[in-house]
């Protein structure tokens, strides 16, 4: 079974005066604007960064739910914040980590093997394994 879900982003001009908006298929995000004022200065808007921070808060979240239901264990709480770091590399810019700080209550088990499941969680989650996933591309230009 293979799900695809999009995000889009438009843009015009150039780095440092251009502007651009991001969507997402599912409207909760709708031309949100970004720029280099919200990805390096703290400009209104959104950023890639923030936006990758996010889905691996969330989808880190409701994988460890998941292997906590499978070990007899239910989240009462799991918070999750998803550190991601934008570093100059080589260059240019590259993202060079990202800290999980996850703070849960658990019923019916421990702490340790509810740390257990975050460990197996932190590896296993999709957007985990997105980080050292193959990219491919398509690529049109109108003349």
């Amino acid at each position: 079974m293979t799900i695809k879900k999009y995000g889009t982003a438009e843009w015009s001009g150039g780095i440092k005066d251009g502007k651009g908006n991001i969507s997402t298929e599912s409207g909760a995000l709708k031309s949100q604007p970004y720029g280099f004022n919200t990805r390096f200065e703290d400009g209104a808007g959104t950023n890639p960064e923030e936006l990758i921070g996010a889905a691996h808060a969330g989808c880190f979240s409701m994988a460890l739910s998941k292997i906590l239901g499978e070990n007899d264990m239910t989240a009462d709480t799991i918070a999750t914040k998803a550190t991601v770091s934008l570093d100059k590399k080589d260059g240019g810019f590259a993202v060079t980590a990202v800290h999980l700080d996850v703070k849960m209550k658990v019923s019916g088990g421990d702490a340790g093997s509810a740390e257990e499941a975050a460990k197996t969680a932190k590896e296993n989650c999709p957007i985990s394994k997105l980080l050292n996933a193959d990219i491919s591309m398509d690529v049109k230009v109108e003349a």
